[in-house]
């Protein structure tokens, strides 16, 4: 099928990934309401058209914790994404080092941090959960420092795991046992390239990060027990401490929602937010981003680096929450439709399409460079 748009990557993954494993990155909780308000609410946000600006040298590049970034994109930490083709994390550092942007491993991939930092050629940010098992965070911690990890992204809104309806539905989560197991098999067979990618080709794929505590238990089940079980819901602000002691580098505090809670982050030292709602995974009726977005960075934009993610499907969504405050934006299921269709080579087109897109949005409201994208840039008296 012909690609030219993230549809196209969703629906080109949707054919080529076991159902349970294309429902995991495409289903959000509960009703899916928050997931539907991500995308509904940035489509709502009208640019304003200007013209005779002189635009024939545009400058996407953006300076973020001390990095040099050739636009203000990362590829944002998606849990298990290396299931989505073989290696896939592994994959995916490498087109986004090529795209000259920052790439974020998640605390559940399925690659670990030594064997991406292997494929690495430059450094990469790392996510972190808190986890009951303190001594486990700080050894995690150390290896993202042996890694040469750039930047910290500590994700706050998972103190329980959301309920996610798909999954039970799909035979991800909630079947356990040989029932299961025998669904997720059976659509495994149903597409064969799948199976044959991840499953057979190179080494066998497991749980990366987490696999020492499985004590080589490495099923789907073992991985959704281990997270209803080992995610922290104690988890408060003085937790930050214990992070501070052990990393000393950027730290960037994702899933704010509440301008509160980032004058607190801003308060306790944090670098940069992510205002994030988990992309609708986890508070059904939660605040879209877009909506959260600007009250936040009207409070704290001049304390701290202020980033975003959720239902971002173009470069015309990256310019929106710009204007709405953000310094940069984060891809989460485009990208991981994009490795889930065509592997790395479809993260590169990906990155390629959201910037092409990102210069003609410039470009058609007569901005030139991204520093100069503020709130003016949105049509007065339109959400």
């Amino acid at each position: 099928m012909i690609i030219a748009d993230v549809a196209d990557f969703r629906e080109a993954a949707r054919r080529r990934l076991p159902h349970f494993l294309f429902e995991y990155i495409d289903g959000g909780s509960f009703s899916q309401v928050t997931l539907r308000r991500n995308m509904e609410d940035l489509a709502t946000i009208a640019l304003r058209q200007r013209v005779l600006r002189d635009v024939a040298d545009l400058d996407l590049s953006v300076e973020l914790f001390g990095q040099r970034f050739s636009m203000p994109v990362a590829l944002g930490p998606v849990g298990l994404a290396g299931l989505n083709a073989r290696r896939g994390e592994c994959q995916a550092v490498r087109a986004a080092e090529r795209a000259g942007i920052a790439f974020t491993l998640s605390t559940v991939s399925a690659c670990s941090l030594q064997e991406v930092a292997a494929a690495a050629g430059a450094p990469f940010w790392f996510q972190l959960y808190m986890i009951r098992d303190r001594g486990f965070m700080k050894e995690l911690l150390a290896r993202a420092v042996q890694a040469r990890c750039s930047a910290l992204v500590f994700t706050v809104d998972m103190a329980v795991p959301g309920t996610r309806y798909r999954d039970y539905r799909s035979g991800l989560a909630g079947a356990p046992g040989p029932y299961g197991a025998a669904r997720r098999f059976a659509q495994a067979l149903a597409r064969p390239a799948w199976a044959w990618d991840v499953g057979l080709w190179g080494r066998p794929h497991g749980l990366g990060n987490i696999a020492p505590l499985l004590r080589g238990r490495t099923g789907i089940n073992d991985f959704f027990a281990w997270m209803r079980t080992n995610f922290d819901p104690s988890i408060c602000w003085s937790d930050l401490d214990f992070i501070r002691g052990e990393w000393k580098g950027p730290l960037i505090i994702k899933g704010i929602l509440d301008p509160e809670d980032a004058r607190q982050a801003a308060a306790l030292g944090a670098d940069g937010i992510v205002v994030s709602n988990h992309g609708g995974r986890q508070l059904d009726g939660a605040l879209s981003s877009a909506r959260a977005l600007p009250v936040i960075a009207q409070a704290v934009g001049e304390r701290l680096t202020v980033l975003a993610d959720g239902g971002v499907r173009s470069g015309l969504d990256v310019l929106r929450l710009l204007a709405l405050g953000a310094k940069g934006v984060l891809l989460g299921r485009a990208w991981a439709y994009a490795l889930g269709a065509q592997g790395g080579a479809g993260v590169a087109r990906l990155l390629s399409l959201i910037e092409a897109e990102l210069r003609v949005a410039l470009a058609l409201t007569g901005t030139r460079r991204i520093a100069e994208v503020d709130q003016d840039l949105i049509a007065e008296g339109l959400p």
